[in-house]
């Protein structure tokens, strides 16, 4: 048993082995993981019943693209139709405090009614392309990302992740963890045109019900299909275009573009906008990512392992030690001493208990994406009664944390990479710029390096700004470390 529950596998009793060999990621149930579903796999998928979700989220956004084609969309069929809540209890997504994040709100919907019919008139009726894919509609439109495809992907696989984890549930997880919900949006009713719901027996955690994920489903960092490689491979999209005269337009104005050194925000902006002339360029760019599909499943399935040892065993470990090896999860007192000691117990545990393991992967690399430092600090944060608030923004920008007891006893935390190359500019104004914002009486700094270089520009950054020896600012060594027996 767990000494702290951060995971499904603490919470519900089941061994990460069983969750293993039923293909489920186990997912933290103290913050969002930044996994998604990406829509890609379902249609690449050997599986059968991966390939029919696909086709059935294809269905009905054909449904609303005939739909905003032939009649007037009003707000109460666009709020029916076109928006989706949020699926927060699959615990993955962009945010690193809980798992509240964004519905899928008007934004969203009208950029969904305006392209299907407007920008993307081939949609479900490709030719160059093997299939239908829900990811043009990030394409060209600034607005509509990752977040929105698997959120919308999410929505419409909603009923198959139910039935996934009731089947589960019923296997392997006591009946006293599990409760009886009726689910909203289940699936859609095209005779009455309608979205109906659902009851389904699912594990219960904190008033509401959990969701589990196949691992195949999920991937990182981006959607195989995505603008930032649509703008970038443009060339590449170019030269795979068989009409002549289109190619050599466009080939043209690439040219000039070098030529005159145009700002990569204009000539993304003159690409996007022949997109939208020329919507055929998108489907010559989904049939080069459809006929390398299988780079996607295999990237996708080495970065969901890379998270499941970060995320889960790493970060699990961690918390382990602190709790082990350290008062952390005992500590009382006001925001600011207790903020103070518990990152002291956290340097010591990395520094001196074998903790710096945690930041390395299986090739021996270190972190390099602050993002993960928060989600450590927000698992490590985990048993605590204090109000752990990430990305504060009070109109001067986000600070990482803000630790709070009441409405008069706040601290602001700041966790950092060494390799920032805005460390020396962030050192300089933010911390105190946040905590007039947010009327913290206190802040801490706290920055991680992993080689001596790094720890020698930290070091170098301080004594240019005067405050080496401020106790608000705490170095983490998190260097690899020799074993006793090999040090002479």
């Amino acid at each position: 048993m767990a000494i702290v529950n951060l995971y499904f596998s603490d919470v519900f009793e089941v061994t990460k082995k069983t969750l293993e060999d039923y293909d489920a990621f186990n997912i933290s149930l103290i913050t969002d993981l930044p996994l998604f579903i990406d829509p890609f796999h379902l249609f690449h998928s050997d599986k059968k019943e991966y390939r029919e979700l696909h086709n059935r989220m294809i269905d009905y956004l054909a449904f609303l693209r005939d739909k905003s084609a032939t009649q007037t969309i009003t707000k109460g069929l666009l709020r029916s139709w076109y928006f989706f809540p949020e699926i927060e209890q699959n615990w993955f997504g962009f945010t690193t405090t809980g798992n509240k994040g964004h519905d899928l709100g008007p934004v969203f919907a009208r950029a969904l009614n305006t392209n299907l019919v407007r920008l993307l008139p081939s949609f479900g009726k490709e030719r160059i392309t093997k299939g239908t894919h829900l990811e043009k509609l990030c394409l060209i439109k600034e607005k509509v990302g990752k977040d929105n495809i698997s959120d919308f992907t999410t929505n419409l696989t909603l009923e198959y992740l139910l039935k996934y984890t009731q089947s589960f549930a019923e296997k392997y997880i006591k009946p006293a963890y599990t409760k009886r919900w009726s689910v909203a949006k289940v699936r859609f009713n095209y005779s009455t045109e309608k979205w109906e719901s659902d009851f389904f027996n699912l594990p219960t955690y904190d008033n509401d019900f959990v969701l589990l994920t196949p691992k195949d489903m999920l991937t990182k960092d981006d959607t195989w299909i995505n603008r930032h490689d649509f703008l970038d491979d443009f060339r590449e999209i170019v030269d795979a275009v068989p009409n002549i005269q289109l190619r050599e337009e466009l080939d043209n104005y690439l040219q000039s573009a070098l030529k005159e050194r145009l700002k990569k925000e204009v000539v993304d902006k003159a690409i996007t906008n022949f997109a939208v002339k020329y919507p055929e360029l998108i489907d010559h760019y989904i049939k080069i990512k459809e006929d390398d599909g299988d780079t996607a499943i295999s990237r996708s399935i080495e970065k969901v392992s890379n998270s499941n040892n970060l995320y889960v065993e790493h970060f699990g470990n961690l918390v382990q030690l602190l709790a082990e090896e350290t008062p952390f999860y005992k500590i009382k007192g006001i925001t600011a001493e207790e903020s103070y000691r518990r990152i002291q117990y956290l340097k010591d545990v990395i520094e001196n208990k074998g903790g710096w393991r945690i930041f390395y992967d299986k090739n021996g690399q270190p972190i390099r994406n602050e993002n993960d430092l928060h989600i450590m600090y927000r698992l490590t944060w985990c048993a605590t009664v204090l109000d752990v608030s990430h990305e504060v923004n009070n109109g001067r920008g986000p600070a990482d944390y803000k630790i709070s007891l009441g409405a008069f006893d706040k601290t602001m935390i700041e966790f950092k990479l060494a390799s920032n190359h805005n460390l020396k500019q962030q050192l300089k104004n933010q911390l105190e710029i946040y905590k007039k914002a947010s009327d913290a009486q206190f802040g801490y700094k706290v920055i991680v390096y992993f080689t001596d270089q790094e720890l020698q520009n930290v070091q170098r950054i301080l004594r240019e700004l005067d405050i080496s020896n401020d106790r608000n600012i705490i170095l983490i060594d998190a260097r690899k470390k020799l074993s006793a027996s090999k040090v002479v």
